[in-house]
């Protein structure tokens, strides 16, 4: 079943990972599990971007499921243009989603995906509102629109 990317999401950062060669499979082309990796390096790199409040001891995200839609192949050598978006906000949560391009092929998605992350209360385990901060970071990103990112 491929899962759609919602019409009311908002672009909030870019990310170009260059493919490595070690990407690849016994196929020839980049393995599954790395499309996932490219994901998380291109949220990860918003979250630290946007100073998010992450701390062990405290609160902060989790991801509590992901999917990716595998449209076509990458292959070495080349550039993974990540587009990430952020949805539907809701008390502890909000939704992510994810499209990935080559810079040489920036009109074709190569695959689209995402995460649903929950905001979590780590020495308790469990989830917790947002912080009003946390929360003020998520709906300020790509406001004014992104600019060189």
């Amino acid at each position: 079943m491929k899962l759609e990317l919602p019409e009311d999401k908002r672009l909030v950062h870019e990310i170009v990972v260059p493919i490595r060669w070690g990407d690849m499979d016994a196929m020839g082309h980049v393995n599954n599990t790395i499309y996932f990796r490219y994901m998380e390096i291109a949220r990860l790199d918003w979250f630290f971007g946007l100073g998010m409040p992450i701390d062990p001891k405290g609160e902060g995200p989790v991801i509590v499921n992901a999917f990716c839609n595998f449209i076509r192949q990458f292959e070495f050598p080349g550039d993974v243009l990540v587009r990430t978006y952020v949805g539907t906000m809701g008390k502890t949560s909000f939704d992510t989603f994810h499209e990935m391009l080559r810079t040489d092929d920036p009109a074709t998605v190569y695959a689209n995906g995402g995460a649903t992350i929950v905001w979590v209360d780590f020495p308790q385990q469990k989830s917790v509102p947002m912080s009003a901060q946390a929360r003020a970071l998520i709906e300020g990103a790509g406001h004014p629109p992104l600019l060189g990112r």
